[in-house]
This record gives C-alpha cells, structure tokens and sequence, in this order.
C-alpha cells in the first residue's frame, strides 16, 4: 500500500463519516440554538426543556435519513472491500 492510496483511503473514509453525521449533527443544533432563542425571549430557563425537543429531532432525523446514511455506509465499506487486492 502507497502513501497516496492510504491518502485516499482516509480522504474517502473522512468524507464518509462527515456526510453520515452532518444530517444529524446539523439538525440538532439548528434546534438547539431555536430552543436556545424561545427560553432567552420567555426566560424560562429549564435545564429539562433543552433535552427532550433534541432527542426528538435526532430521533426524526434518523428516520428520516437512516436509509441514506446506512446505503453511504454500506457503499465505502463494500467499495473498500471490494479493492482490498488492489491495496497491496
């Protein structure tokens, strides 16, 4: 195995993980910061509030995007398999 196609590999898998995550990660803090804004303007500050609409969220995102997420993963893993000759 080259340092270039080790290169690639890791580019490949980094860029794997980025998508698998973004959906969620981005939509839990989009309703973090919402939830955030709605306690600053009514000042209620209760630590249980800011949980349970962020676990719905991701929870929603999940289902919505599992699928997708679990296709992506299981293309760079077949496609890593499947060139596991070539990388040496």
């Amino acid at each position: 195995m080259t340092s270039d196609l080790a290169l690639a590999l890791t580019n490949d898998m980094l860029w794997t993980a980025i998508l698998i995550a973004a959906p969620v990660l981005g939509l839990s803090m989009l309703a973090g910061l919402i939830i955030s804004i709605f306690q600053v303007v009514t000042q209620i500050q209760e630590m249980s509030l800011t949980f349970v609409p962020k676990i719905l969220v991701v929870a929603l995102t999940l289902i919505v995007f599992g699928s997708w997420m679990m296709q992506t993963l299981l293309r760079f893993a077949s496609t890593t398999i499947a060139n596991i000759p070539n990388y040496f």
